[in-house]
């Protein structure tokens, strides 16, 4: 027997899917529910290495932690890796299977991965007490219909209720709500159970008899009013939430433990990927972690952060045109701290040679690391483990690039000498490991060092514990869907379905 479900929807993307989806999971798993998250196809640039070495989205990946059990690729079958304005690589279960347009993947691939996305879902069925599914953008983008598969493709196909999920600090929530349902088709709209709000602010008595009149108009209930809250958007999947000069996220700033705080900046460079990467570090009290895209910004920086990109030709092109490549230059000259992470580190190096992503051959680098990069058409995924500053570390990872390390100082090693990823020439220092500095040990190590070379007076505090705060994050989650949701409703939708009678709002779908 399959066990229950439930599809998160959304008015628009960033309505606050995702952390719906995980907040609804934590509570689930709170109740002693055994549940797993689902997303049948996300378009993200923010992607993880499960244990048995597939890709999948980020977002899926918290969304597991929140239920307690381990990421697998059943839990997002189809992800798509944008690499310009037209064009994505699909990786399909955890495993790219080539680039595609837009058009060639709307036009007839995205319905023939119908079945493979149906049987994942059934297959976390039969395991699972419930799954709990992220839609992806709108229901209602009417001209995609025909081949959805991860809205109202799957929900009619799997039987599944649909909760819609609006954003109301945007404005405009309930013709979002009302639009939503009204642009589906009789049979999809039998489906839509009801609405949640999302970001409220404010005294919700106000709010009540426009829900009122929202469940007069469509015949459908809120399932709650979720209060706005600082610093929730964990391991996002569509782009970077903030501006590109604002501070990662929302994080509150803590004091610093030492005399002086750390200035983290971040370049923005194009198709920027696992930009996750510096969570840890906004983590840390005293260290305050900025965006940049302009030279200037570099200068009171105490360490500078090159982090993965999609585009690692197009970043350098970026880099240059912005001045930032001279910039990068100067610092790392004058032994000022640079960190490159995967395709950050593959621009600090000599040359590349990119057949595979650019396609534009052999192309120099910045020359600061003694570091060629081959591109190859086989990707790596693993999740290695390591030594490095003295103190252990793990991470995951995703490239094509293949680097030949012709000198400087090994950065990440086996803990006997033998070096496993990356290379240090200074303060300039370069991997391909992704959630490295989610170690705490080596965090720690590594600030301290930058700190020396900045000449600051930093301390890292010496109980920050990354894994603890993403805990906490994923229980406040769980906390906003126990305390305003109607979880009693609420499991009814994911063990019984969507109630009968839901009336049809005109016009309904376009022929």
């Amino acid at each position: 027997m399959s066990g229950g479900g439930l599809l998160v929807a959304g008015t628009t993307s960033d309505a606050g899917k995702s952390v719906v989806t995980a907040g609804i999971c934590r509570w689930l798993v709170r109740q002693g529910v055994k549940v797993a998250p689902f997303k049948a196809q996300n378009m993200s640039l923010n992607s993880f290495v499960t244990r048995e070495g597939a890709e999948i989205g980020r977002a899926q990946a918290m969304q597991a932690q929140a239920c307690r059990v381990e990421p697998t690729a059943l839990m997002n079958p189809v992800l798509l890796k944008p690499g310009g304005e037209r064009s994505s690589q699909v990786v399909l279960m955890g495993r790219p299977v080539g680039e595609m347009s837009a058009r060639g993947y709307h036009g007839g691939r995205q319905e023939r991965l119908l079945g493979t996305v149906l049987d994942c879902l059934e297959r976390l069925r039969g395991t699972y007490d419930a799954v709990i599914c992220e839609g992806a953008g709108s229901p209602a983008e009417i001209n995609l219909r025909r081949t959805d598969i991860v809205n109202m493709g799957i929900a009619r196909n799997a039987g599944l209720p649909v909760l819609v999920v609006g954003d109301i600090d945007r404005g405009g929530v309930f013709a979002s709500f009302f639009g939503t349902v009204a642009l589906l088709s009789p049979e999809d709209q039998a489906l839509v159970a009801g609405f949640l709000v999302n970001k409220f602010r404010g005294d919700v008595s106000l709010l009540e008899p426009g829900l009122d009149m929202l469940h007069g108009l469509t015949g459908r209930r809120t399932y709650g009013v979720l209060p706005f809250q600082h610093g929730l958007g964990i391991d996002e999947e569509d782009g970077l939430r903030v501006s590109l000069r604002g501070t990662v996220r929302e994080s509150q700033v803590a004091a610093p433990v030492g005399e002086d705080v750390l200035r983290v900046a971040v370049c923005a460079v194009p198709l920027m990927s696992n930009f996750t990467d510096v969570d840890a570090l906004a983590a840390e009290p005293g260290v305050v972690v900025r965006f940049v895209d302009r030279p200037e910004e570099l200068a009171d920086a105490d360490l500078v952060v090159v982090p993965g990109t999609r585009g690692t030709v197009r970043a350098l092109e970026w880099l240059r045109e912005r001045g930032l490549a001279d910039a990068l230059r100067r610092r790392a000259a004058e032994g000022r701290p640079v960190l490159g992470i995967c395709g950050g580190f593959q621009v600090l190096g000599e040359h590349i040679e990119d057949d595979v992503e650019s396609r534009r051959g052999r192309v120099d680098g910045l020359g600061v690391l003694p570091v060629r990069v081959r591109f190859a058409r086989e990707k790596t995924l693993t999740r290695p483990s390591g030594e490095a500053l003295g103190e252990p570390v793990e991470g995951y990872e995703i490239h094509h690039g293949v680097a030949e390390v012709l000198g400087g100082d090994a950065f990440i090693s086996d803990g006997h000498g033998h070096s496993l990823d990356g290379c240090r020439v200074g303060q300039t220092w370069g991997t391909h490991w992704h959630g490295a500095l989610e170690s705490d040990a080596f965090r720690r190590a590594f600030l301290r060092e930058v700190a020396r070379a900045a000449g600051r007076r930093f301390v890292p505090a010496p109980d920050t514990s990354f894994a603890a705060l993403r805990e906490e994050q994923l229980d406040r989650l769980g906390d906003l869907i126990e305390q305003h949701a109607d979880t009693d409703a609420l499991w009814r939708l994911i063990e019984s379905g969507a109630p009968t009678g839901l009336p049809f709002i005109p016009p309904g779908a376009p022929a």
